[in-house]
């Protein structure tokens, strides 16, 4: 008996009665297991060898039969029981079976000989199919059973895994619905041009950085993300140290920050005196108007005067998106908040108390926080307004405001980075790690990719982080230089009433700048985004284009694949004569007007807007007001105004002439 009176058995009786628990373990540790991407309904990658593997008892013998072939392979388990088998994969067609046998059987069954596509990147890449454009007619449309769908579930990881959770779904209304939009249409052209099975991979997560892709090994290439690595390899060494590191970090930052937005407290008084703060004219990021590579706080205010009939009722506040964080104020009471950085593509909307608002004078206070990229009140002018929640009338807030920086975030200690381990996909290699090596060897056609937007603060880093992470993709698969197919960013955010510098364009050049890497494909979209959503919904154009260049240079098809991009300059007089690769058709001005979005500068580097003609393959851009000019750009902007095509209706790559060094050139 033990002190609580309960008998226990003695210690061989136990030892026997678990006798039967540790033949069964060992019984199950004996089955074949096969990876969640090698099964049922999946595609294997025809014209190529591919690979089928698994798991088995350490020494164990494993068959494969396949339907398809008359010939029986063997193989045995590794020591650290996997094995593998290299198989030449049928021609398009099906369906087939394959059939694994060991100590147990495992039947793969209606498998599909096709193309196999992957497709990541953040969330346009993994927004889904019902949520695009015409959605629900989309997924009621989407009955294609040789059409295969296969979403990895999000994993962080610090370490590759051997497999995903996951399962392949033939395509139909009840699969598809959550399915990447991008992915669907882009598999789909290909379906219907092809007529031959395709799978699909969707392994994405929204709001995440090239990094997080990229693997460990590869990213010790590049000096910057070395402190980092570091920072992982302690964190794994002793990760309750590193943990409680960090909360304490975290804890005194969040102090410093508290005290620093503290300091400035008293402009939130209606009687405050502003009268020497600066204006902006919102909305626009602060980088635009005057606060250039600058990432801290700035305290914005206005004053309107409110109709004698709006007195002591409730009203509602629309300020639009806000880059990071806000804290907002009406006549001294606060309104609103958004505190967490990754709400900064949420349109902010604040319901003002009846007995806040006030005939006559009212003053709006807005404290703006951004820790990283480009910062402040960035929207389009319509969605500024004080407004009643029932009816039309409403005070438009766009316009001048006046600002003062609170402080700068380069005077203040760095935000403390999590350990590997807690919540974090943007630490690197995380999802490389857990939803990208569990996919190979699977044999493949290539990749497609949408990523970006999370990246654009440090565009120039990503000139070359970005080929890295295709070349590591490459090397790891072992399948040769693949084709991978990327979007460039869309047009977003508030348009520029002048030329300047801005962190989305200077991404798009590094994206066009990734093809001089060889098989390698971008589809242009910067005439189909959305001012007002970082989501663009027309999904449908973005996987048609990728498509084409997929058809084309992987097919061989002899169709156009991309818009115009720039070959080159010559300046003649006041003129600067572009050329440009891809003209099928010849150049074009879109909607038949004069064309857009060209800018040109001296050597004293300041653009200005500039005339622009097409004149056979070329464009000719001039201005009046620069007699000797050394430097174009077109569409350089986040959200530019811009309708170069050529005869085929694809949009030229935004580009420029000069070098000169950009916004983003010393971010790391």
């Amino acid at each position: 008996m033990d002190r609580q009176g309960i008998s226990r058995p003695k210690k061989s009786l136990a030892i026997l009665a678990m006798i039967p628990l540790l033949i069964g373990a060992h019984m199950a540790s004996a089955d074949i297991r096969l990876p969640a991407i090698v099964g049922d309904n999946m595609v294997l990658q025809r014209g190529q060898k591919t690979t089928i593997w698994g798991w088995a008892d350490p020494g164990e013998e494993i068959r494969l039969n396949v339907s398809w072939h008359t010939m029986q392979r063997r193989t045995d388990a590794d020591e650290d029981g996997r094995w593998s088998f290299s198989i030449t994969a049928p021609p398009a067609g099906g369906p087939y079976e394959l059939t694994l046998s060991g100590k147990n059987t495992v039947p793969v069954r209606n498998v599909l000989s096709g193309d196999v596509w992957v497709c990541s990147g953040q969330s346009n890449m993994e927004w889904p199919l019902h949520s695009a454009a015409n959605g629900a007619q989309e997924v009621a449309e989407a009955d294609y059973p040789n059409l295969r769908l296969f979403t990895v579930q999000k994993k962080i990881a610090d370490t590759p895994q051997d497999d995903c959770v996951g399962q392949w779904s033939p395509c139909n209304p009840q699969s598809v619905p959550g399915f990447s939009a991008i992915g669907y249409f882009f598999g789909r052209h290909l379906h219907q041009e092809l007529n031959v099975p395709i799978g699909l991979i969707n392994t994405s997560w929204g709001g995440t950085v090239a990094e997080a892709w990229t693997s460990a090994k590869a990213l010790e290439k590049m000096p910057e993300f070395k402190a980092r690595m570091e920072q992982i390899a302690q964190a794994k060494a002793d990760p309750d140290a590193s943990l409680k590191k960090y909360e304490e970090a975290l804890a005194q930052w969040q102090k410093e920050i508290e005290s620093a937005q503290a300091r400035g407290a008293g402009c939130i008084e209606p009687g405050f005196e502003d009268s020497d703060w600066q204006e902006m004219e919102l909305p626009v990021l602060w980088e635009q108007a005057g606060l250039s590579n600058f990432d801290g706080l700035v305290w914005f205010r206005k004053t309107i005067t409110v109709p004698d009939s709006w007195a002591g009722k409730e009203l509602r506040l629309d300020l639009g998106p806000i880059d990071d964080m806000d804290t907002t104020w009406v006549n001294g009471v606060k309104v609103g908040a958004h505190s967490e950085s990754g709400q900064w593509q949420i349109a902010r909307q604040y319901k003002v108390p009846a007995g806040v608002v006030k005939a006559g004078r009212n003053v709006i206070v807005v404290q703006v926080l951004d820790t990283a990229g480009g910062g402040g009140i960035y929207g389009q002018p319509d969605q500024m307004r004080l407004c009643q929640p029932e009816g039309d009338a409403s005070i438009p807030l766009a316009g001048a405001w006046r600002y003062k920086v609170g402080f700068d975030l380069a005077s203040m200690p760095p935000r403390p980075q999590p350990p590997v381990w807690v919540n974090n996909p943007n630490a690197p290699a995380v999802l490389y790690n857990g939803m990208i090596a569990p996919l190979i060897p699977l044999g493949i056609r290539g990749a497609i990719w949408y990523q970006g937007e999370s990246n654009a603060g440090r565009a120039y880093q990503y000139r070359e982080l970005f080929p890295l992470m295709i070349t590591n993709w490459r090397q790891d698969w072992g399948q040769g230089r693949f084709p991978f197919l990327f979007v460039q960013l869309a047009n977003y955010m508030a348009t520029q009433s002048e030329p300047g510098d801005c962190e989305w364009a200077e991404l798009r050049e590094a994206q066009t700048m990734t093809l001089s890497l060889s098989n390698t494909g971008m589809a242009v979209i910067i005439d189909i985004g959305e001012a007002n959503d970082i989501h663009p919904k027309n999904k449908q154009d973005v996987g048609k284009r990728l498509a084409l260049w997929a058809l084309a240079k992987t097919h061989g098809k002899a169709i156009a694949y991309s818009g115009p991009l720039y070959k080159s300059m010559r300046v003649r007089g006041d003129k600067i004569i572009l050329r440009f690769d891809h003209v099928n058709g010849g150049l074009v001005a879109g909607g038949g007007e004069p064309l857009k979005g060209f800018a040109i500068a001296g050597e004293d580097r300041k653009f200005i807007w500039a005339d622009a003609e097409i004149d056979g393959d070329t464009v000719v851009v001039r201005s009046d007001k620069v007699s000797k000019p050394v430097a174009v750009r077109y569409a350089w902007a986040n959200n530019p105004v811009c309708n170069l095509y050529n005869g085929a209706g694809l949009p030229a790559s935004p580009f420029r002439t000069d070098d000169w060094p950009g916004i983003t050139a010393d971010r790391k």
